[in-house]
């Protein structure tokens, strides 16, 4: 890549990094909603916990991963109006006619949703350690590796949103569906083994299924590094799978329609 395609990448991270900075309440209630949720939940996972014969199980270890899986999905919005608010401004065309290139744009407006859902879980996961008492038994590189899978391929399902919707209503009821669909059948509001019978079989074909596998593989198991090989190329796979939906679909000439 040389530096100039850098360089106009750098740019477009910049003018977006900007944007959010100018307005940081959505990141902050982003963050602190599911601390909050994790009070009210910690109590029922303890039970669901121990009486799935983990020892000791403070509620945490379900509570926290849980929530930072669903809220991070949540983050899909982001990604989507990256795009569409550059249609409602109507500076999408000025984009296009920029020295940008159609991979370039698209590279410049996935960095600073990576980096928010990155900066995301990590908070979470921190305030739950100190808030709940999160105990983690394994491995913390296994667990940084988990998460960046997860964020990645959340950002790319975003991407796909944005190329097969035409208007931001469109992308943000599905993104919200998505995630609450995501979070009941990958485990996050259930420990995977609480899963009713009719969910089990389809639940390994959602990304959030194996961000849960991998999280629970290194929380409550204590597993390592190569415990969770499966998991994150299962998630890499995802985020393959939704980049090819990007690539098929997004039309840099199609005009979309924003909240204006």
């Amino acid at each position: 890549m040389s530096d100039g395609s850098l360089g106009r990448i750098a740019s477009l991270v910049r003018h977006d990094l900007r944007l959010q900075l100018r307005d940081p309440a959505p990141l902050l209630v982003r963050s602190a909603m599911p601390l909050l949720l994790m009070g009210f939940m910690q109590p029922l996972f303890r039970a669901a916990l121990r009486a799935d014969q983990v020892e000791n199980a403070t509620g945490a270890e379900q509570a926290v991963p849980g929530m930072a899986v669903m809220f991070t999905f949540f983050l899909v919005n982001l990604v989507g109006f990256a795009v569409f608010r550059e249609h409602g401004w109507r500076t999408w065309n000025r984009l296009r006619a920029s020295l940008a290139r159609p991979c370039e744009i698209i590279a410049g407006r996935i960095v600073v949703p990576l980096c928010v859902a990155v900066l995301q879980l990590t908070v979470v996961f921190l305030a739950g350690g100190l808030l709940y008492d999160l105990r983690i038994a394994g491995s913390w590189p296994a667990l940084v590796l988990v998460g960046a899978a997860l964020a990645l391929c959340v950002v790319m399902f975003g991407m796909a949103l944005v190329s097969v919707c035409r208007t931001v209503s469109q992308m943000a009821v599905f993104a919200n569906l998505a995630a609450l669909v995501f979070a009941g059948l990958g485990g996050a509001l259930t420990p995977l083994s609480a899963l009713p019978g009719w969910a089990r079989p389809v639940a390994p074909g959602v990304p959030s299924y194996w961000a849960m596998r991998g999280f629970t593989d290194v929380v409550i198991d204590g597993g390592g590094v190569g415990a969770v090989v499966l998991p994150v190329v299962v998630l890499l796979g995802f985020s393959a799978g939704f980049a090819a939906v990007t690539l098929l679909f997004f039309r840099f000439e199609h005009q979309k329609v924003s909240w204006s």
